[in-house]
């Protein structure tokens, strides 16, 4: 689905990428992990297209589309989420998922006088459409709350809905349990379980939650100081030597150490 090859994002004289080759497979949930300022934002940030990489390519299925702008991305299917949940704030979370699809009829003046009828119907399909995502993702009680009033982990799921809004194919999901707790965090990951598996969807997912992480990816990357160390399951990154150095600032390995990371 996914193949980064060399890639390389530097700010002044910083690399914050440097050098960075993966793959992810299409239907995978697919960890990455590392220590703070390891790169993994800047990394989704650059795939993504919020940010243009110095050096190197990002292909799609085959497609390059290194440097390609996010409203490009989206349209090919491919999404990211936010650590800080960007939400409408003002407006309902049935509204806030019916904002996601493009080019709305609704968009135009020239419709809005001439093409009423055309507008109704859209409305009335993406009305039902954001009701079937709340009732997938089970927060169909918040349907008519605004989006600035409910919980952060309730946002998080609300992110989450808005990748099922269009036809997503690769969603790029940054620190979706940050802030979430325990309950809520298992609720998102049994959303993305379900999408993974009933709807085909691939995820790359940023988390420091090694439950979390261990519960739905594999396989698990680890990045560090801009550079991808590993790749493999949970427990051969935590048994890797230079996965334990990155985190610990060691190389010495005991049980307790790798547990640690």
């Amino acid at each position: 689905m996914i193949v980064v090859d060399n890639l390389v994002k530097t700010f002044g004289g910083f690399h914050a990428v440097d050098g960075a080759t993966l793959s992810i497979q299409e239907n995978s949930i697919t960890g990455l992990i590392g220590p703070n300022g390891a790169g993994k934002t800047t990394l989704f940030n650059v795939i993504a297209g919020v940010l243009k990489p110095t050096s190197g390519t990002v292909k799609m299925a085959g497609e390059d589309i290194t440097g390609l702008p996010p409203h490009d991305l989206f349209h090919k299917g491919l999404l990211r989420t936010f650590q800080i949940a960007h939400e409408f704030s003002s407006m309902s979370c049935r509204e806030n998922l019916m904002m996601v699809p493009g080019a709305q009829s609704g968009e135009t003046l020239w419709n809005t006088w001439f093409g009423r009828k055309r507008i109704a119907d859209e409305e009335r399909a993406l009305r039902a459409k954001a009701d079937e995502v709340l009732e997938f993702l089970t927060i169909e009680h918040l349907s008519d709350h605004k989006a600035g009033q409910v919980s952060g982990g309730q946002k998080k799921l609300l992110e989450l809905g808005r990748t099922m809004m269009v036809d997503a194919k690769i969603v790029f999901l940054d620190e979706v349990g940050a802030g979430v707790n325990r309950t809520l965090l298992n609720t998102i990951g049994d959303a993305i379980i379900r999408l993974n598996k009933e709807r085909g969807y691939t995820f790359v997912v940023i988390e420091h939650d090694m439950d979390f992480i261990g519960r739905l990816c594999d396989p698990v990357i680890c990045m560090a100081e801009g550079k991808v160390l590993a790749q493999g399951t949970l427990d051969e990154i935590k048994a890797n030597e230079q996965v334990i150095e990155a985190y610990l600032g060691t190389g010495l390995k005991n049980k307790d150490q790798v547990a640690a990371v």
